[in-house]
């Protein structure tokens, strides 16, 4: 077990800290994707099939740190456009009432907070495409491949927005370690040098 931990945190390990929290929440979400269709299995029987079709972007979640030693760029940017497409696919397969959409928000937080100042401009189009995917693409969908009464999507709406949260919060704790916070400036420093940028400005 201990060499499988070790090989896995080897993988995970990418030199580019904001691609090292990327590889992290890619992982995280490889090793809790079979649970998620048994959650569903739980609630709403055989009938939760579908929900399994979610397996298709393992792949490519589990591709994220080894995108992310190749080019750290692309590598961080890689897991929220998944993220994205996971999510259409989960909607297809269950239907928006299940709250399923909610897993939009932290691939915005994502699409955000993994990249830098000067990257922003380029990763635009990624960052918008959580928005696009909830404003326009769910609607052309169609219809889920399987409908569930109302207390069946209830109970799914509240383990989604659980997982929604945990997810958050773990995407908040990991780029939380990355800000330094700057000491305050010694009396008689220069008006310069108390002006230069901050470990977070520079990040």
């Amino acid at each position: 077990m201990r060499d499988h931990l070790a090989k896995l945190r080897a993988y995970a390990t990418v030199d580019d800290p904001l691609a090292g929290v990327a590889a992290t929440v890619a992982l995280v979400v490889v090793g809790n994707q079979p649970f998620y269709p048994l959650y569903l299995h739980a609630i709403a029987g055989l009938a939760a099939w579908p929900v399994w079709l979610t397996l298709l972007s393992t792949p490519f979640f589990l591709a994220v740190p080894a995108v992310a030693r190749w080019n750290s760029f692309t590598g961080r940017l890689l897991l929220p456009v998944v993220g994205v497409a996971n999510t259409l696919i989960a909607v297809k397969a269950v239907g928006r009432d299940s709250g399923l959409e909610l897993f939009l928000v932290p691939c915005a937080l994502l699409a955000a907070a993994l990249v830098r100042p000067h990257e922003r401009l380029v990763s635009l189009p990624v960052l918008a495409l959580p928005f696009v995917a909830y404003g326009w693409l769910v609607d052309r969908l169609g219809p889920p491949l399987v409908s569930f009464p109302a207390d069946q999507q209830a109970s799914m709406l509240v383990v989604n927005a659980i997982s929604v949260g945990s997810l958050v919060t773990l995407i908040g704790v990991l780029v939380s370690r990355l800000v330094v916070p700057s000491a305050a400036a010694p009396a008689g420093l220069s008006a310069e040098a108390a002006a230069a940028p901050t470990p977070l400005q520079r990040y």
